[in-house]
């Protein structure tokens, strides 16, 4: 694929042995997220969420760099697989897998019912659609309430076809409080310098995503309580709230700097984010952002901890609780 949004170069990775892997951040977030949202291997006896394709029976990695729910959302970095491209590669694995199961198609879902499948979507078709009007005409084709109306329609048909799939345990997350990452931070500052806002944040996007968020939360609830989906367990994950919890309580978790990213460029290093061989920040545990639109490992793990087995940030039950049921 070419596309800008990479992170297969250092200093990403740079806090993992084996360097860069792909994921944005200094560490392996993504697969200790998995480790503790799916559970522990030594504690709860799942297997590691891991990404290889020879590796399907433990589990796939279907993320793409910008993609979104709709179809052109990440256009303006390049090639991407959009979500409706990602359940169809899910399909294509599932055909894969049902030759472990020699054509057994109820063993296969049997197996399926019990894997928990984590979708997190929706911060790019705002990010990199909707509050970018000068590539996208979603923001004056769309009122904020109208445009997460239709994101929730497409989201809500792609997650059907997961579940015709076999997907029956999903973890859906709401978008996070992406006003206040480095990057928009950068822009917020650089436009509206006359210090009349109270807040650090641009609360016109965490605004605009909290109707998405809102959304959402209801549509977990009409699948997990309707017939539409039958057998189907939905947990919302809301990452808006826990996100939010590490910016306002910041010192309590240890983070010094949470306006800035630890690898970028620019103002709050959030103009342009890590360049490959830059040299980042020091001491990585301080800062609650990597780069201009993600969290340090770190943050990424205090995340899955506040998310394992409490409801502090779950609805209707936590993480083990699903993994259990």
């Amino acid at each position: 694929m070419l596309t800008l949004a990479r992170a297969n170069y250092g200093p990403y990775g740079i806090d993992f042995p084996l360097g860069a892997t792909g994921r944005f951040t200094n560490g392996v977030e993504n697969l200790r997220n998995a480790q503790r949202l799916i559970g522990n291997p030594q504690e709860e006896r799942f297997p590691a969420a891991v990404p290889i394709y020879t590796e399907v029976l433990r589990g796939v990695n279907f993320a793409s760099g910008a993609a979104g729910i709709r179809e052109e959302t990440g256009n303006n970095l390049g090639d991407h697989a959009s979500l409706s491209q990602q359940v169809t590669n899910f399909g294509n694995v599932v055909q894969v897998m049902l030759r472990y199961f020699r054509g057994d198609a109820s063993l296969l879902n049997s197996y399926l019912g019990r894997c928990i499948f984590f979708s997190g979507m929706g911060s790019n078709d705002y990010l990199n659609n909707y509050f970018m009007s000068n590539f996208y005409t979603t923001s004056s084709d769309y009122t904020p309430k109208a445009f997460a109306s239709v994101l929730l329609q497409d989201y809500a048909n792609q997650l059907a076809k997961m579940y015709t799939m076999g997907a029956r345990k999903v973890i859906v997350t709401s978008v996070g409080q992406i006003g206040c990452i480095p990057y928009q931070l950068a822009r917020y500052t650089a436009n509206n310098n006359t210090g009349n806002n109270s807040s650090r944040c641009n609360e016109k996007i965490n605004d605009a995503v909290s109707m998405f968020n809102s959304g959402l939360k209801r549509l977990v609830q009409r699948f997990n309580g309707g017939t539409e989906l039958p057998g189907a367990k939905f947990v919302y994950l809301d990452f808006y709230k826990s996100t939010s919890d590490l910016y306002r309580n910041s010192s309590q978790y240890g983070f010094e700097v949470i306006d800035k990213g630890c690898c970028g460029v620019g103002r709050n290093n959030g103009q342009i984010t890590c360049l490959p061989l830059q040299q980042p920040c020091p001491d990585r545990r301080k800062y609650l952002f990597w780069d201009a639109f993600h969290p340090t490992e770190l943050a990424n793990v205090l995340l899955a901890q506040s998310s394992f087995s409490t409801q502090s940030f779950t609805y209707p039950i936590n993480i083990q609780q699903l993994a259990m049921s």
